[in-house]
């Protein structure tokens, strides 16, 4: 069965590995997920990545990140903000704040993905793809 959004799946996968206490977890590429993925590891929400593959079969490769002493994962949520039948544009100035700049809003601009703080500070608007904390 084909993905219909292959964002959303990718969010779940990363959220289904973290429930069930996974090290590690393997997630079709595209240039999109590629580009999400190395604005959670800029951010500290995952341990390491690795790009597996060309075309069709690529594959990336996320080790998760836990805190040491409780053992919950560093991600607590991740949440689709814009979705297929409804997309979420924002102005640079209208870009939300996630609970207060301690997570972040991952937005597709016209220079690609970038953080919301980062899109707000050069002047960018945008889709919002997704929330992160």
């Amino acid at each position: 069965m084909a993905v219909t959004d292959p964002i959303a799946d990718y969010l779940t996968r990363i959220r289904n590995a973290q429930m069930a206490g996974h090290r590690t977890v393997d997630i079709p590429a595209s240039n999109v997920k590629k580009q999400i993925t190395e604005i959670l590891y800029e951010q500290g929400f995952i341990f390491k990545y690795k790009f597996e593959g060309e075309g069709k079969g690529a594959i990336i490769k996320i080790a998760l990140k836990y805190d040491r002493e409780t053992k919950q994962p560093v991600i607590r949520n991740l949440e689709r903000a814009s979705k297929p039948g409804l997309r979420l544009y924002s102005k640079a100035k209208d870009i939300p704040r996630v609970i207060n700049g301690l997570g972040i809003a991952i937005v597709s601009t016209s220079h690609g993905l970038m953080t919301g703080k980062k899109a707000r500070a050069e002047n960018f608007g945008g889709e919002v793809l997704c929330y992160v904390y």
